[in-house]
């Protein structure tokens, strides 16, 4: 049973997944907030600076979905492929013999 959990606790690539989708969604999160910000920026006067942070915050929430998006998609295909390669066939093909014509019984 303890090998099990020491099987389940994440690896430092699964960890950088979850920290790159934990960032992604505050980014995303602070987008409205930026927007609000923006417009009381502008209505004081400072239409670009108000543009700026508002494009800015749109513009880092995008990276940061793609940056995890991308890096989730290969630490999936990782994932995948380690769970492939440890299965390995030729572990199998060692436990497995082949039956002659003769260990079969025919009734006919």
């Amino acid at each position: 049973m303890a090998g099990w959990y020491a099987a389940r606790r994440p690896n430092m690539s699964s960890k950088v997944v979850i920290a790159l989708a934990l960032l992604a969604f505050a980014l995303v999160a602070a987008v409205p907030i930026a927007f609000v910000a923006g417009v009381i920026m502008m209505l004081l006067g400072h239409v670009i600076g108000g543009l700026a942070l508002f494009g800015g915050s749109i513009l880092a929430a995008t990276a940061a979905v793609v940056l995890a998006s991308v890096t989730d998609v290969r630490h999936l295909r990782g994932v995948v492929r380690g769970m492939i390669t440890e299965h390995d066939t030729t572990e199998h093909n060692s436990q497995v013999f082949q039956l002659d014509r003769d260990d079969y019984t025919y009734i006919g």
